[in-house]
C-alpha cells in the first residue's frame, strides 16, 4: 500500500488510509495505487521497488537530506567479490510493501539546486565540497536539490562523509549515478551498482514535486572489470530497462505537465573525444520526450557548461527544439589548479568558467537557468578579457572577449566604452578562452606539484568576442557588458580601461 502517514512513525498503522492515484514501479514497470491505496508489481531477486513521490506529499527525508522512497528486495545480498560492499541479504519480501507519505504544501513556483560532480577523492576534497561550495549553500531558499552523478570519485567509501556534507544545505537532494560511482570490481554493468544500491537506492526513479515530473535515468553502462582485476570501460548509454521505465511513466501523467529528465552523461557533447561520453539512445529517448511539449534534460560529467537544442534531426519530433543543460561541475576542473588563498584549488573548467553549482527557478512549465560561481558574487556571471591600458589609435584592432558562464546560442551580448557609447553587438565564438589558455600556460611553466596541473584548453561554447569602438577619448573609461538571456534576464560586467 501507499498510505498517509498522519503520525509521521513510519508504520500503517489501524486508521491511516491509503492514498489513491500514486506511481510506484520496479524500475520498468510503473502503476498507480487504486482507491485503497494498494498496488501490485510484479519482482524478481534482484530488484528495488519504490514510490514515486506525487504532488502535495513528501516522503520520509533522513537527517543527511536523502528522501527514503524505496525498498531493496535481494534474499540473497550482492555478489562476494567487490571492493567495496553491497547489500546484505534482505530475506523474504513482506506480506505487504507499504510506502509512507505526509502532506506537504508545494507550490507551482520553485528553486531547485544543480550540483554536477563534486567528485572527492580523498576525504581532503571531500572538505574542499564542504567549504567551496556547500557553505553557500547551506540554509538556501530552495525547494531540494539534484547532484547530477559522480559523487565521489572511485573512493565509494566517500558516500558517507559526502552525504554528511551535502546534508548540510538543510533540502532534500536526489542523487544521480555516474562513471566515478560505480564499483569497478563488478564483472558486469548489472552489478556495478551494488554499493550505490545499498547507499542510494535505485538508479532509475521518478519524483514528482508540483507539476513537474523528474525522472532520474542511469546512463552509464560498464563493461566489468578487466580479466586481471583492473577497472574496466564504460560508456554513456541507457538500455532497455530505463528506456521501459521512461515510457512506462509517461504513460501515466498528463501531457501539458513539464518533464525534467536528470542523467550524468549528456546527450551530446561537443568535447574531444565525446563519442563514449554522450548517449547513443538519444534519439529513442527524445522521441518517447516528444509527446510532451515541456520538457527540459540535465546532465555533467565533462566538467564544462553546454547548453544544446536538440530538433528533428536528433529524435525531437517538436517545432520547438528540446533544451538539453550539461551543468558546470561543483568540483571544476577535478579539483586541480593552484590554491587559493583558502587552500582550495581555482578548479577552473576548460572552457574558462569557474566551478560551482546552478540555480533552476521553475514557474508551472517555465524555467529559468543561471550558473553560480563557487564562493563569487551571485551577480559575477562573466569573465571580461580586455588589456588594462590601450592607445586610442589602436582600439579599433583591440580584442575583447567575453566568457557569459552560463551563455548559449540564445543568449544576445553587447558591449560599450563609456556611458554615453553605443551598444554593440558582439560575436559568438566557439574557441579557447584565451583567459584559460594563459592561466593553463601560466601555471605548467610554475611546474605545478602533482595535483596541481590543469587540463588543456577545450573549446568553450560560451564565448563573445568583438572590437573596441575606433578613436575613444584618452583618459579612463569603463567597459561595459550586457548579456541578456531568453527569459529576458539581464547579466552586466564592467572592466576600467587606460586610454592613453
Amino acid at each position: 500500500m501507499v498510505y498517509h502517514d498522519r503520525n509521521g512513525n513510519g508504520q500503517r498503522d489501524a486508521l491511516e488510509a491509503g492514498v489513491r492515484g500514486v506511481a510506484v514501479s520496479n524500475g520498468r514497470e510503473v502503476v498507480r495505487s487504486d482507491w485503497r491505496g494498494r498496488w501490485r508489481l510484479p519482482v524478481d531477486d534482484d530488484a528495488i521497488l519504490f514510490v514515486v513521490k506525487p504532488r502535495g506529499w513528501r516522503t520520509p527525508v533522513a537527517s543527511d537530506g536523502l528522501p527514503a522512497f524505496f525498498y531493496r528486495h535481494k534474499p540473497a545480498g550482492s555478489p562476494a567479490g567487490l571492493r567495496y560492499p553491497g547489500v546484505a541479504p534482505t530475506g523474504l519480501l513482506p506480506d505487504s510493501l507499504d510506502f509512507p507519505l505526509q502532506r506537504a504544501r508545494e507550490p507551482d513556483a520553485f528553486r531547485v539546486v544543480l550540483l554536477a560532480d563534486p567528485q572527492p577523492y580523498d576525504l581532503l576534497q571531500v572538505d574542499y565540497v564542504a567549504r567551496d561550495v556547500v557553505a553557500q549553500l547551506e540554509g538556501i531558499d530552495a525547494a531540494f536539490a539534484v547532484v547530477l552523478g559522480d559523487l565521489v570519485g572511485n573512493d565509494l567509501a566517500l558516500f558517507a562523509p559526502l552525504n554528511q556534507v551535502l546534508g548540510r544545505m538543510g533540502i532534500p537532494w536526489w542523487p544521480v549515478h555516474g562513471n566515478h560511482d560505480l564499483n569497478f570490481a563488478a564483472a558486469d554493468d548489472r552489478h556495478s551498482d551494488e554499493t550505490w544500491e545499498r547507499v542510494y537506492g535505485p538508479t532509475n526513479y521518478a519524483f514528482q514535486y508540483g507539476r513537474v515530473h523528474f525522472l532520474v535515468l542511469d546512463d552509464v553502462i560498464y563493461e566489468g572489470a578487466r580479466p586481471d582485476g583492473r577497472p574496466g570501460p564504460y560508456r554513456g548509454g541507457l538500455g532497455p530497462r530505463p528506456l521501459d521505465f521512461v515510457r512506462s511513466y509517461l504513460a501515466t501523467i498528463p501531457r501539458d505537465e513539464l518533464v525534467v529528465v536528470a542523467m550524468h552523461v549528456p546527450l551530446v557533447s561537443s568535447g574531444k573525444g565525446s563519442g563514449r561520453h554522450q548517449v547513443p539512445e538519444r534519439a529513442v529517448l527524445l522521441e518517447l520526450l516528444s509527446d510532451h511539449p515541456h520538457t527540459l534534460s540535465l546532465s555533467g560529467h565533462t566538467h564544462m557548461q553546454e547548453h544544446h537544442f536538440l530538433g528533428r534531426d536528433q529524435g525531437f519530433a517538436r517545432d520547438d527544439p528540446h533544451h538539453h543543460i550539461t551543468v558546470g561541475t561543483a568540483s571544476g576542473s577535478w579539483w586541480l589548479g593552484a590554491p587559493d588563498e583558502a587552500g582550495i584549488p581555482h578548479a577552473t573548467m576548460r572552457d574558462g568558467a569557474p566551478n560551482g553549482y546552478a540555480l533552476l527557478d521553475v514557474d508551472g512549465t517555465r524555467t529559468e537557468f543561471r550558473f553560480v560561481a563557487a564562493r563569487r558574487p551571485a551577480g559575477e556571471q562573466m569573465n571580461i578579457q580586455a588589456p588594462d591600458e590601450i592607445a586610442a589609435a589602436a582600439a579599433a584592432e583591440t580584442e575583447v572577449f567575453v566568457n557569459v558562464f552560463g551563455g548559449s546560442e540564445r543568449t544576445r551580448v553587447e558591449m560599450r566604452l563609456g556611458a554615453i557609447g553605443a551598444w554593440q553587438p558582439l560575436q559568438k565564438v566557439v574557441r579557447k578562452d584565451p583567459a584559460y589558455v594563459a592561466l593553463y600556460e601560466r601555471e605548467r611553466e610554475q611546474r605545478p606539484p602533482k595535483g596541481w596541473k590543469l587540463p588543456p584548453p577545450n573549446d568553450s561554447s560560451h564565448l563573445w568576442t568583438g572590437f573596441l569602438p575606433p578613436s575613444p577619448s584618452t583618459g579612463t573609461a569603463v567597459l561595459e557588458i550586457r548579456a541578456t538571456e531568453p527569459s529576458g534576464r539581464v547579466l552586466t560586467g564592467r572592466q576600467v580601461l587606460r586610454i592613453r
